[in-house]
């Protein structure tokens, strides 16, 4: 049965939910951390990321999830140039700020690890040459 009657809205909720129950699995907190820590993950990642990565990564997320991916994006200014894990950890920190306590290196590892699960194994290697190495290293593969 539909729970909006909309056959896409019920797909991209359910894409969506399986995307926050495996950040979940990781982080083994309620639905609104898993939230907030792929929101403050995907931020700092996408500002990290040339403008058309940015959008070639977006194409591969849920309908749902993009809107998230995409919220309060300015391109003037991009890529970012942060050169460290600490730097990148401080971006997922200030999202994260005012949300419940979460880890940010947790949170990065449960939203690199569930887009792992989701993504195309091409766009992944993409993603992680365009971040430093310290940040590949939040990756489950390495």
């Amino acid at each position: 049965m539909s729970m909006t009657g909309l056959q896409n809205f019920d797909r991209t909720l359910q894409k969506t939910h399986s995307w926050l129950n495996d950040i979940g699995d990781a982080i083994g907190s309620e639905k609104q951390q898993q939230f907030h820590a792929l929101r403050a993950v995907l931020w700092a990642l996408r500002d990290r990321l040339t403008i058309e990565e940015a959008f070639h990564l977006s194409s591969h997320l849920p309908t749902l999830v993009r809107g998230l991916y995409w919220e309060d994006y300015r391109p003037t200014g991009k890529p970012e140039a942060y050169r460290s894990r600490e730097e990148f950890l401080g971006r997922v920190s200030e999202t994260l700020e005012g949300a419940s306590p979460l880890d940010p290196e947790d949170a990065a590892r449960a939203v690199f690890a569930a887009m792992q699960q989701h993504v195309p194994a091409g766009e992944m290697e993409h993603v992680m040459r365009m971040v430093p190495e310290g940040v590949r290293d939040l990756f489950p593969s390495h």
